[in-house]
């Protein structure tokens, strides 16, 4: 039997709440769009974009700069909404993939998995727990 993929909502609001609280440090000093920073890890540098700021939210673009000749498509790419008054980031795109749905029926026309939002949503909680252990560091003026 195929068991519907139900999800887990207070599972996925721990999981924002904690990129909320990891992000909010790595965060320029002002919200103004267009303010930038650069980190190092190691031999990897990520970039934070502030693309929108409202009153309630802000909405940032980080990316892992490139390295060599690698395609863009190989380069991590999320677009991430911080929503200020409920103290929780949801990553609104990743790579090539925007409006992602809270579940997709399996299979689909492309091929995302049932909790496609959910592991992008991890992915970033991942990728920012990488970096604050092994020690950020700012590469540029925020």
């Amino acid at each position: 039997m195929n068991k519907r993929y139900t999800v887990d909502f207070a599972g996925i609001m721990r999981l924002y709440e904690t990129n909320y609280a990891n992000l909010l440090p790595l965060l320029p000093k002002t919200d103004r769009v267009g303010d930038e920073c650069v980190y190092k890890v190691f031999e990897h540098e990520y970039q934070l974009r502030i693309t929108e700021s409202t009153r309630y939210t802000t909405v940032i673009e980080l990316w892992q700069r490139a390295v060599g000749e690698l395609p863009d498509y190989l380069i991590p790419r999320l677009t991430v909404r911080l929503y200020h008054d409920a103290r929780v980031a949801e990553v609104c795109t990743a790579q090539q993939i925007s409006r992602l749905k809270p579940r997709y029926d399996y299979p689909n026309l492309r091929m995302h998995q049932k909790d496609e939002k959910h592991q992008v949503n991890r992915f970033l909680g991942d990728w920012l727990a990488y970096c604050l252990k092994n020690g950020i560091s700012k590469q540029s003026v925020c």
